[in-house]
């Protein structure tokens, strides 16, 4: 895999010059050796996707608290220095926002990044999602998506409901006219995944999913495993809680969405605490985080890759390092006997805050 002029290099974005112009920002592109990431099939498409995604909720501002937008254009150029050339991002994320952050950041090497974004569950009639499509290229300052996938089933919160049929029929014209590569969706169970695969090819299920949260394990994986579609593996660090840096005492902003949940929440935050003394050790013994050891874990499962946010340079560069940290056969079976602890005693509820 090569992403600059010459084979082996990528583009250092860390040492972009900004020039204003009326209206546009112009970036002059200077290029380094740095450690490249191998890249793996989504599903079977002609995509290929690093293991580890830049994930660009948070660039949306919305739901989050004391986000500042030129620190997340330095966080994307930093996350794709350091080899992560996959970047998911949505259209409600900040209704726009977060993808416009994304073309001000990278737009200008968009030919060596992969562009993942998704419709929202208010615009999955025909017409809507290929208005919706059209807007995010748009925003994205771009005229293809390697990936679009649908965020969430139809009548989640309350949004009309609509015949999968209906919306695959737009994706498949989208993908026919080249707009969009590859098909996917978003939070779905393995019905709805069964369901949506009926009408067309289906190559990625974006869940929530890490250490600390695997529903999806005795629902959609099998189907997955048999069907050779990729996960994507959202809120992969369990919304910071496996980075090991909230205590006890942590509050979130009223206005911050992890407020609401469930593993910051009473018992559950007591055994994740618990769960995080017992990894430290293993983490010591690689020269890693509690974080990169999450990550390098949930990439070792079956058709399993990690969307890792970042709100600055330094978190992006670190997401980044988990993907050569290689963990034995017998710390994978450690690994996953201890965040049993914190998963066994939840709910069957599949969602993650309690809204």
């Amino acid at each position: 895999m090569w992403i600059g002029g010459k084979r082996g290099e990528i583009i250092d974005l860390g040492a972009l010059h900004r020039q204003n112009t009326s209206s546009t920002i112009q970036f002059h592109l200077q290029s380094r050796l740095v450690t490249e990431m191998e890249k793996r099939s989504l599903g079977n498409s002609e995509v290929k996707i690093t293991p580890i995604l830049m994930g660009t909720w948070q660039a949306g501002k919305k739901m989050w608290a004391g986000i500042d937008d030129s620190e997340s254009v330095r966080a994307i150029r930093a996350a794709v220095e350091s080899g992560i050339t996959t970047i998911d991002t949505a259209e409600v994320y900040g209704e726009g926002h977060s993808e416009q952050i994304v073309a001000r950041s990278v737009a200008d090497i968009r030919d060596r990044l992969e562009y993942a974004s998704k419709v929202f569950a208010n615009h999955l009639k025909y017409e809507q999602v290929i208005e919706a499509c059209d807007r995010s290229l748009k925003n994205l300052k771009t005229d293809y998506l390697d990936l679009y996938q649908i965020h969430w089933p139809s009548g989640s919160f309350n949004n009309e409901l609509v015949p999968i049929e209906e919306t695959m029929k737009a994706l498949n014209k989208l993908k026919s006219e080249g707009k969009i590569r590859a098909i996917g969706v978003s939070n779905f169970n393995r019905q709805q995944l069964e369901e949506a695969s009926q009408f067309g090819r289906i190559d990625s299920l974006q869940p929530p999913y890490s250490l600390f949260w695997r529903k999806i394990e005795n629902d959609a994986v099998p189907y997955c495993v048999e069907h050779n579609i990729s996960i994507l593996a959202y809120s992969s660090l369990a919304q910071g809680l496996l980075t090991g840096k909230f205590d006890s005492d942590h509050q979130f902003a009223a206005e911050d969405h992890r407020s609401a949940n469930v593993l910051f929440q009473g018992e559950n935050f007591k055994r994740a605490q618990n769960a995080l003394e017992q990894l430290k050790p293993i983490a010591e013994n690689h020269s890693c985080t509690l974080a990169q050891l999450a990550l390098a874990w949930l990439i070792a499962q079956p058709q399993a890759q990690a969307i890792a946010g970042a709100r600055t340079p330094q978190q992006a560069k670190d997401n980044a390092k988990a993907a050569s940290v290689t963990l034995s056969v017998e710390e994978l079976e450690s690994i996953d006997r201890i965040g049993k602890q914190v998963t066994d005693p939840l709910d069957d509820n599949p969602v993650m805050w309690d809204w």
